[in-house]
């Protein structure tokens, strides 16, 4: 069964900084691609950042610059996807979503999000 660990989030003061993590477990298949995605009120879920198999990285513009994700893996199975931003705008306030893609036949699966809010 496979399962997605999120932390991070919070509070976070305008110009601070924020750290995300998604640890992904449970899968007997490769991982295909891992990414943050971000939700605001109102709002559909947009990308934030993607990191693939071969560490190919795309940011989306509103991050690009502020964001760096990254990935680890480590021998009992487990995968992490972390996200670093600065500079935070209250723009980038909703809740947080960790995606993690095992391909056609391991599927695709959400974590179940994390709240950050910008504010002063």
């Amino acid at each position: 069964q496979v399962q997605l660990e999120e932390s991070g989030g919070g509070l976070v003061q305008p110009g601070g900084t924020l750290r995300l993590s998604c640890v992904a477990s449970g899968s007997s298949f490769s991982i295909n691609s891992m990414a943050w995605y971000r939700q605001a009120p109102g709002q559909r879920r947009e990308l934030v950042a993607v990191i693939d198999h071969g560490n190919t990285i795309n940011y989306s513009d509103s991050v690009k610059g502020r964001a760096t994700i990254s990935r680890a893996s480590d021998n009992l199975g487990k995968n992490t996807v972390t996200l670093h931003m600065n500079r935070l705008r209250p723009e980038d306030s909703g809740v947080y979503y960790c995606n993690v893609d095992f391909g056609r036949l391991g599927g695709n699966f959400w974590g179940q999000g994390t709240q950050v809010t910008v504010s002063s």
